[in-house]
Order: C-alpha cells, then sequence, then structure tokens
C-alpha cells in the first residue's frame, strides 16, 4: 500500500501524443499511478482533430486499459474546427470549455488531480476551475508562446531539464527538475538479457519517422563501420506511431537508405520487456538527433536511462543534462552540429574494452537504478505534499494536516 498523495485519487493525465505502443514519460507515469491505486483517465488528443457535431457523450468515450485495471482512456472528437485556434481564439476558447465540461461529465467521478504534459495548450488548464491539484509537466522545450502560457493555472511544474524550468519562471510557480524515469521492466540479470555474441552490435531505440534525427550523419556512420551489426528498435512505418511521425520525401527516403545496408535490422515497435531484453544485447548505443531541429535541444531525452540501465557504453550528440556525469555517456562536445560525430564513434568502437569496462557498466547501471519511475513518482509525492501542507492546501474538502 503506497502512502502519501498520489494515491486513491482520481487523475486526469492530458497528452498531446495518444496511447500506443510506443511509450513516453507521460505513459509510464499514468502506467505507475494506476499501479498504486489510482483511478487514471489518459486523455487522447482528439481524433485525428477532426470534428463532429454529435453530442458530448458519443463524442467522447472511456476505453479501459485490457493491461492495467486502474487505466482508462479517453478518445474523443471536437464538436468545431480546431484551426478556430489559429483564427478566433476568443470563440475557440468558450468552444473548448464546453469540450472540457463535456469530458469531466463522462468521467464519473470527480477529478482529483490535473496532471498536464501538453505544450499545445489545446486544454489549458486555467479553464479547469479551482477543484483539482494541476501539475504541468513539459518534457520538451517550449517552442513558442502558446507552449509557455501553457503554464498557466498551475499548482506546480516538473521538467526534466534546467533550461525548460527557467522558461517558466516568469509564473513563479514552485517548479522542480525530476530527471526521466526508468520502467521496472529494465531493471534484468544477466541471464534475461542473454549474450551480445562475437559480433560488435549497435542499437538505437525511438521513433525513426522523427524529422530531427540527423539523419546524414547517422547513415554516415552506418556507411563507415561496414563490419558491425546496427539495431533499430522503433517506428519506422506510419502506421506504427503514435508519438508523430514525418511523412515527407525525405523520410520515406531516409527508411530506404536504412533498408539498404545489409547489417541493418529494423525491429519495428517491441513492448517494453522485449525492448530491455533486446537493448541490453548490445555493445554500443547510439543517439543522434540534429539539435538545432530537436524538439528537446540537445537536452535531454526518455531514451537516455533505457540505455544507462544495460551499463553498455552511449556514444551521442552533445546531451546538456548529463554534461557533468563524463562517465555515464560519450558525447560529443559540439552543439552546432555534430560533424565530428562519426569519428567519435569509431575511436569509442575501436576501444571498446575501454568503455564497457566493469566500473564503468556499474555507474551507469547504478545511476538508472536511482531514478525508476516508482522512485520519480515518490519525488514529486514529496514535492506536492510539502507545498500542500506549507499552504494549507484543501483538496475537495480535506485538509493536508501538518507534520
Amino acid at each position: 500500500m503506497y502512502a502519501g498523495f498520489l494515491n486513491n485519487k482520481v487523475i486526469l493525465i492530458i497528452s498531446p501524443q495518444s496511447w500506443g505502443n510506443m511509450l513516453l514519460a507521460k505513459h509510464h507515469y499514468a502506467i505507475e499511478l494506476a499501479k498504486r491505486g489510482n483511478e487514471v483517465y489518459y486523455l487522447n488528443p482528439p481524433d485525428n482533430y477532426h470534428w463532429s457535431s454529435t453530442r458530448g457523450e458519443k463524442r467522447i468515450k472511456i476505453e479501459q486499459s485490457k493491461d492495467y485495471p486502474n487505466l482508462f482512456f479517453i478518445n474523443q472528437k471536437l464538436y468545431f474546427p480546431y484551426r478556430l485556434k489559429f483564427h478566433s481564439r476568443k470563440l475557440y476558447n468558450r468552444l473548448v470549455k464546453k469540450q472540457i465540461r463535456d469530458i469531466l461529465r463522462v468521467i464519473p467521478k470527480e477529478v482529483d488531480l490535473l496532471w498536464s504534459f501538453d505544450l499545445g495548450n489545446l486544454f489549458p488548464l486555467s479553464f479547469f476551475g479551482n477543484k483539482s491539484f494541476k501539475i504541468f509537466h513539459p518534457v520538451d522545450e517550449p517552442a513558442d508562446e502558446i507552449a509557455i502560457i501553457a503554464a498557466r493555472g498551475a499548482d506546480i511544474l516538473f521538467s526534466v531539464t534546467t533550461e525548460i524550468l527557467e522558461k517558466y519562471k516568469k509564473f513563479k510557480i514552485p517548479s522542480y527538475f525530476v530527471n526521466h524515469g526508468l520502467p521496472e521492466e529494465f531493471i534484468i540479470s544477466e541471464q534475461q538479457a542473454g549474450s551480445s555474441g562475437t559480433t560488435i552490435k549497435i542499437g538505437m531505440s525511438g521513433n525513426l519517422l522523427r524529422s530531427d534525427l540527423d539523419r546524414k550523419i547517422l547513415l554516415q556512420i552506418i556507411r563507415e563501420n561496414p563490419d558491425h551489426d546496427f539495431h533499430f528498435f522503433g517506428s519506422y512505418k506510419f502506421s506504427q506511431s503514435n508519438i508523430g511521425a514525418s511523412s515527407d520525401k525525405q523520410t520515406v527516403r531516409f527508411i530506404e537508405a536504412l533498408k539498404s545496408f545489409p547489417r541493418v535490422v529494423l525491429h519495428g515497435v517491441l513492448k517494453t520487456t522485449d525492448l530491455a531484453k533486446e537493448l541490453n544485447r548490445m555493445d554500443v548505443l547510439l543517439i543522434c538527433y540534429d539539435i538545432q531541429l530537436d524538439q528537446s535541444k540537445g537536452t535531454n531525452y526518455h531514451k537516455v536511462m533505457e540505455y544507462l540501465s544495460t551499463g553498455k557504453v552511449i556514444v551521442s550528440n552533445n546531451i546538456t543534462t548529463y554534461r557533468e556525469y563524463p562517465g555515464l555517456i560519450r558525447m560529443i562536445s559540439d552543439r552546432r552540429n555534430n560533424e565530428s560525430l562519426p569519428v567519435f564513434f569509431r575511436e569509442t568502437v575501436t576501444n571498446l574494452d575501454r568503455w564497457n569496462a566493469e566500473d564503468l557498466i556499474n555507474e551507469r547501471k547504478s545511476f538508472a537504478g536511482n531514478n525508476i519511475y516508482y522512485m520519480q513518482l515518490d519525488k514529486i509525492d514529496q514535492h506536492i505534499r510539502e507545498l500542500l501542507i506549507e499552504n494549507r492546501y484543501i483538496l475537495r474538502n480535506e485538509m493536508i494536516p501538518e507534520t
């Protein structure tokens, strides 16, 4: 039984990404919250932003998770054209308030906690009234003013980088750094992981349909290392991705280029348990984003903690959150481009025994093991309780006691 604020609550999670096979921070937090006995409602973004004039109960439907008894998905259609957001904000705000009322109406209980990851501010927190405690949790860099004002109405703010927290300082919301978490499935034994074999295996997980991958450099690394096997885990077909995808000609050509290499394997999307085992079989793990285009701006990535859990060396573009941990990630120093990454990669693979030495493997595993998702929830819970006690916050007529 979990003690603390984040248990036995009715929680609505607002996400810019739908529930699907690929899981990110918002999906894992929903799972962990459900495990704690909370009744968790995961609000999927509107169905392709299509709109329908039908009544609320037909436009908005709840589906129970088949894997987690306390987790529910809310599928919705808007009853107005989404483009109004950009042409008539006043009208859009009035209409979206009704959409919010309809969403809350289909949830059978009053919502205790709103938890928004939505930088697009589709459903502004300030539109939900004052009955629920509100968390704003940006995990990507805010790209515009809409993403900044999405914090309005929040009681507390969490993020995975100090750079993001800095951009929300003007709101004077209590704000805290909590790193990306690690799913428990990644804590596995060597027997479960199996052997990597004799051939050097390079692994990379994530959505291959993202336009901010440094495709040129990635293809160069593969081309210049023809004796190694490259394994990619994640969406490479548009039908596989629930977290966004580019469908332009450049993306199609990039996927075709990957397929043309005889020692490249595209595994597609795997279940978390299978992904954990496969990453543990790799010798080197790769991150290769163009930080000028990257939605995280080279500050932090969800995959890092999963990579670290294997203990294997990580070769990467520059990541600011880990610059003070030289033993954890082998990253280039240049933040302008990745031109030095292919040579850097080659030097690492050539000296693999050094970079996969036992002390470094243990350091990486230890760091990841101290950031499992349930631990991150404990940190968040503690920050919330301290805030509630300090302000004597009343939640559904229940006073938080002093300790």
